[in-house]
């Protein structure tokens, strides 16, 4: 009709998701990157080598003046890691109140019953034993990504209020 004004509606793109991949090991990252692919994962997969550079990831901010990097949707964390443990990345990520309540799954070959005690001790949100047939370890990490990056929903953090 003339005279009457269009309504327009933005619509707001949610930007892909992302994964930190925590991971030493250069095959089980290989592997990793082919299961998300073969899944058809659809996430910005971000890989750190070791404790340090997962905590930089997590706590560096991208550039001076710039706003913090946007946290990952979940972290996919190794625990047996050079330079800082995945335990106690963990606990570094607990302790933070930006990242206290981002989810952490603990993806491990460790067998240990202490391991899997002390990750849900200080926190993690699940732990997966890596299965060593690749089939099965890609099942799994098709069920990972259609759980954390489809289904479960993510609380923002909010500063801690002392009572």
């Amino acid at each position: 009709r003339p005279g009457r004004r269009k309504r327009v509606r933005k619509l707001t793109m949610n930007p892909r998701p992302s994964v930190l991949l925590v991971e030493d090991n250069p095959d089980d990252e290989a592997l990793t990157l082919r299961a998300f692919a073969r899944n058809q994962i659809d996430c910005e997969l971000v890989v750190a080598r070791d404790g340090v550079e997962a905590l930089d990831h997590l706590f560096a901010s991208a550039t001076p003046g710039q706003p913090p990097r946007p946290l990952p949707a979940v972290v996919l964390l190794d625990l047996k890691l050079p330079r800082i443990d995945g335990l106690e990345v963990l606990r570094r990520i607990r302790a933070d109140s930006r990242t206290a309540l981002m989810p952490v799954v603990v993806l491990t070959t460790s067998a240990e019953a202490i391991d899997l005690q002390q990750a849900y001790n200080l926190g993690a949100n699940s732990f997966i034993r890596k299965p060593v047939d690749f089939e099965r370890f890609e099942q799994m990490l098709g069920l990972f990504g259609r759980y954390w990056l489809e289904v479960n929903e993510i609380a923002e953090a909010t500063p801690r209020k002392a009572y």
